[in-house]
C-alpha cells in the first residue's frame, strides 16, 4: 500500500556523482538472483539503463532476502530509494545504504502498475507512475533489452537462455545434482538425452509424466541451485535462467539421428544463472498458462508422487539384480543387443548395444589411468602424480627468488621464512574482494615459493589457490605447474593452446560470487586441460571379444571425479573395489558380472594403418553397495 505522499528527486544515471545517496529508475539490462554471500548476508547484483544511455551496476546485500529487489527478467523496471554511489574499478557504481528500498514493475507495455516490494509502506505516486509507462515504452526494440527466453521450440544446440516452464517432475540424482522435468507447451526439435531416474525415485505424477515424455526435457541443475531445486512445487511456473543446451554425444558429431541434447544449469551464478519462481500473476506466467491449457494433455501434475517405502523392491531382488547387471543405459535401452562377432564384421561408424562381460582391462595400476585431455589440439598427455609435483614446485622454489611483495589495491602480499635448512621464502597474496579481504573458504590466494606439501595443507584452508612466480617484480603463471588449485582438484593449462594474460586482468571477476575456475582461466588466456580415465576394455560375449577404449565418457561411466582422484585416497580405492567387482581376478570369467553398454565405431588412423575402433558411451555404473557385490 502507499504511504503518506512525499517528494522525491530522482537523478538521472548520467549525472550521478561519486559519494553521494541518490534516488534512481532505470531498466534492468543484467541481474543476478540473491545469492548467500559470504557470512550470513545475501546479495543482489543488477545493472540498469535509463534515456542518459548510461549503465550503473549496483551490488545490494541484505540478511533478509526478500528485501532485495525483486527481479524476474532483462527488461523490469526499478526504482531504488537511498543508494550510495561510489567508485570503484574507474566505474560509478550503486550499493545499498541505510534505509535502502527498492520497487521493481514488469517492463511489458500495459501490464498492470502492481510494484513487487517487500515494503508495507511505500510512496507510488502519479509522476513515479508516467515514469514507468514511458520507460516501458522507452526500451521497447532496443538491443539492450532483447530477452534471453527462449522456447523449447527454438533451441539450438550450444545456446544458453532463460526458459519460462512448467515444472511435472523432480528427483534427486546425488548431492551435487538435481533433476528437473519441465515443459513450455512446445516441443523441442531435437532429440532430448532423458536422465536415468528409478520410478520410486522420481517425484509427480506418474500419467502426467508419461503423457508429457515427447514434450518435457530433463534439465540437471548443479551445487548451489541443488537446495532450491528441492524445494519446488510440483505444477509451478519457474524460470531456469541460463540454461546450457549441448550435445549429449562427446564425441565431435553435430548432427544424425543418434544425436540428443541435454539441458544443464551450472553451478555458480555467473551470467545470472539461478531458478526464480514469479508470482502467478506475472503476464509471462498468465502467457504460459494460455499455452499449457491449450495443448491440454495434463490435467492435474500436482497429484502427490508415490514414496521410496511404497515401491522399493524387496532387498534380496535388488541385490541379485546387482549381481547380475551392473551398468545402467540412461538412452538408447529401446536398442537391439548385438553380439559381438556381428559388430566386429559392421563397418564405421556406427553405434551397438551390447551385453558382455569384462574380461580384461589396462593399465593395471590404475593411477595411470589419469590423462590431461586438450580439447583445442586433442593432446593426451599423462597427470602427474604427487612425485612429479613434489620436483616440480622444488625446482620452482630454488630458481625462482621472490621479488615481488609490494600490496596492490586488488590484493595483499605478506611474507614469511619457513624456517627449514633451506632458508627458503613464502609469498602469499591475498585477492581482494568488493574492496576487502574474505574469510578463508571464500578466499583466492595467489603462491610463489611454496612446496607440494605446503600447498596441499593451504588448499585445505582456502578456496583458490594460483601457484605463481616472480618475474621482474611482476607475478606470473607457470603452466609446467598447476595454474589452479581448488579443493582436491589440481587444474592445469595447455601450454601450447593458452595466450597467457597478466594476472591483472583478475580484477574482471572482483565482483562476481564464488571463483569460478573456466571464468578464471579465460580472463587469464588459460586452455584448459581435461581429466580423463583412460584404459582399454576386453569384453566378451557368447560369440567373440573386442577391444573398446573409456574415455572421454568415462567421469560419467565411473561417476568418480578424474580430477580429484590423485588427492583422494578414498576415490582412489573406490575405483580399485569397482574394477575388482567388474573383473573380479578371484573368480572364473563366466561368474563375472555382465555389463549392458553403449559403444560406438570408428574409423582411426594409427601409424598410416587404417583400422576400426570402439569407444563405450552413454553408460553408468550401477554399484551403489560395493559390499555387497563378492
Amino acid at each position: 500500500m502507499s504511504g503518506p505522499a512525499q517528494k522525491y528527486v530522482y537523478t538521472a544515471l548520467g549525472q550521478l556523482k561519486e559519494d553521494t545517496v541518490a534516488n534512481v529508475f532505470g531498466v534492468v539490462t543484467f541481474f543476478k538472483l540473491p545469492y548467500r554471500s559470504k557470512g550470513t548476508d545475501f546479495c543482489s547484483v543488477v545493472t540498469i539503463l535509463d534515456q542518459s544511455n548510461v549503465k550503473l551496476k549496483c551490488t545490494f546485500f541484505s540478511g533478509n532476502q526478500d528485501a532485495l529487489p525483486r527481479i524476474y527478467k532483462i527488461g523490469d523496471i526499478v526504482r531504488f530509494h537511498r543508494i550510495k554511489i561510489q567508485r570503484f574499478n574507474d566505474e560509478l557504481q550503486g550499493i545499498s545504504s541505510s534505509g535502502f528500498s527498492a520497487l521493481v514493475f514488469e517492463g511489458t507495455v500495459d501490464a498492470p502498475l502492481i510494484p513487487r516490494t517487500a515494503s508495507k509502506s511505500y510512496n507510488f505516486t502519479t509522476e513515479d507512475q508516467k515514469t514507468v509507462e514511458t520507460l516501458r515504452n522507452w526500451q521497447l526494440g532496443l538491443q539492450n533489452f532483447t530477452s534471453s527466453r527462449r522456447n523449447l521450440s527454438n533451441v539450438q544446440p550450444g545456446q544458453y537462455f532463460d526458459l519460462i516452464c512448467q515444472l511435472v517432475g523432480k528427483a534427486e540424482i546425488d548431492k551435487a545434482s538435481y533433476l528437473l522435468k519441465v515443459w513450455d507447451g512446445t516441443r523441442c526439435s531435437t532429440l532430448q538425452w532423458k536422465v536415468y531416474v528409478e520410478d520410486y525415485a522420481l517425484e509427480g505424477d506418474r500419467d502426467s509424466i508419461t503423457r508429457l515424455q515427447d514434450l518435457a526435457i530433463d534439465v540437471l541443475v548443479y551445487d548451489n541451485h541443488v537446495e532450491l531445486a528441492k524445494s519446488l512445487k510440483i505444477g509451478s511456473c519457474i524460470v531456469i535462467h541460463n540454461v546450457h543446451a549441448k550435445w549429449h554425444n562427446t564425441g565431435g558429431e553435430n548432427q544424425g539421428h543418434d544425436t540428443y541434447l541435454e539441458f544443464h544449469l551450472h553451478g555458480g551464478t555467473c551470467y545470472g544463472r539461478g531458478i526464480s519462481v514469479p508470482p502467478e500473476d506475472d503476464s509471462d506466467v498468465k502467457e504460459l498458462q494460455k499455452v499449457l491449457d491449450a495443448v491440454g494433455i495434463v490435467s492435474d501434475v500436482t497429484t502427490p508422487h508415490i514414496q521410496l517405502s511404497q515401491m522399493s523392491p524387496p532387498f534380496d531382488a535388488l541385490k541379485r539384480c546387482q549381481q547380475l547387471f551392473v551398468t545402467v543405459l540412461p538412452a538408447h535401452q529401446q536398442w537391439q543387443i548385438t553380439p559381438l562377432n556381428n559388430i566386429a564384421k559392421s563397418k564405421a561408424p556406427q553405434k551397438f548395444r551390447i551385453r558382455a562381460r569384462l574380461k580384461s582391462f589396462q593399465p593395471h595400476h590404475l593411477y595411470q589411468s589419469v590423462k590431461l585431455y586438450c580439447t583445442k589440439c586433442n593432446s593426451l598427455l599423462h597427470a602427474p602424480d604427487e612425485q612429479s609435483l613434489t620436483k616440480i614446485f622444488e625446482d620452482r622454489s630454488n630458481g625462482s627468488p621472490i621479488t615481488n611483495t609490494t600490496n596492490t589495491f586488488w590484493y595483499r602480499s605478506e611474507v614469511w621464512n619457513t624456517g627449514n635448512l633451506d632458508n627458503r621464502a613464502v609469498a602469499i597474496h591475498f585477492v581482494k574482494k568488493y574492496d576487502d579481504l574474505q574469510n578463508p573458504e571464500n578466499s583466492l590466494i595467489m603462491v610463489e615459493g611454496a612446496s607440494f606439501k605446503e600447498l596441499c595443507k593451504l588448499s585445505s584452508h582456502f578456496n583458490t589457490i594460483i601457484p605463481v612466480k616472480s618475474k621482474e617484480e611482476n607475478l606470473e603463471l607457470d603452466l609446467s605447474a598447476p595454474f589452479l588449485i581448488q579443493g582436491k582438484k589440481w587444474l592445469y593449462g595447455c601450454i601450447k593452446c593458452s595466450n597467457i594474460k597478466s594476472l591483472e586482468e583478475l580484477k574482471s571477476l572482483l565482483l562476481e560470487t564464488g571463483w569460478d575456475a573456466m571464468e578464471m582461466a579465460k580472463a587469464l588466456g588459460v586452455e584448459l586441460l581435461t581429466h580423463l580415465f583412460v584404459m582399454n576394455f576386453i569384453l566378451e560375449d557368447e560369440t567373440g571379444s573386442l577391444k573398446a577404449y573409456l574415455w572421454r565418457e568415462s567421469e560419467r561411466f565411473f561417476q568418480i571425479p578424474p580430477s580429484e582422484i590423485l588427492m583422494d585416497s578414498d576415490l582412489q580405492e573406490k575405483l580399485h573395489m569397482i574394477m575388482s567387482v567388474l573383473c573380479p581376478s578371484t573368480k572364473q570369467i563366466g561368474e563375472y558380472p555382465w555389463m549392458d553398454c553403449c559403444i560406438r565405431s570408428y574409423n582411426s588412423n594409427v601409424g598410416g594403418k587404417e583400422q576400426i575402433c570402439y569407444e563405450v558411451f552413454d553408460t553408468l555404473l550401477s554399484v551403489p553397495d560395493l559390499d555387497t557385490i563378492k
